[in-house]
């Protein structure tokens, strides 16, 4: 069951590396915009996109696996129809490295499949839901 209520999803922004999977080297997209947001707010962003070299000042990585740092939260920008393999590749880091507790897929982006893959997984699970507003919302306005 995907998480909904404030003080949980305050609880997850007290993450500090956030991997953003599908992060965007184009400005005003969204999957740039809102990490940089996050940036900006004092959160470190890993960037995975394997078409980038380096966003946001940041060093690009093609997958998770390829992340040597701990990473708290997977902040995802990619179709929804993508998300269970996605997840899996949490799951795979998670049970290998006991980090990336958190998969949050962006506003917009919600799988079933993936919810309960994490869920069954015991990870920390989000969806449709955006982490710049929840941010600005249950941190930053506090």
């Amino acid at each position: 069951m995907p998480i909904t209520d404030d003080d949980s999803l305050r609880a997850l922004l007290d993450a500090d590396t956030i991997a953003v999977v599908g992060c965007s080297t184009t400005e005003g997209k969204a999957a740039h915009e809102i990490p940089k947001y996050l940036q900006e707010h004092g959160y470190r962003i890993v960037p995975i996109n394997p078409f980038a070299d380096e966003i946001l000042g940041e060093t690009a990585y093609d997958s998770l696996a390829d992340v040597e740092e701990e990473i708290d939260l997977v902040d995802v920008f990619r179709p929804s129809e993508e998300t269970p393999e996605i997840v899996e590749n949490v799951i795979d880091r998670h049970e290998s490295r006991g980090d990336a507790g958190t998969v949050w897929l962006q506003l917009g982006i919600a799988n079933d499949e993936a919810a309960d893959l994490a869920e069954n997984a015991g990870l920390d699970y989000v969806q449709d839901r955006c982490t710049k507003v929840e941010h600005d919302r249950l941190v930053a306005s506090v």
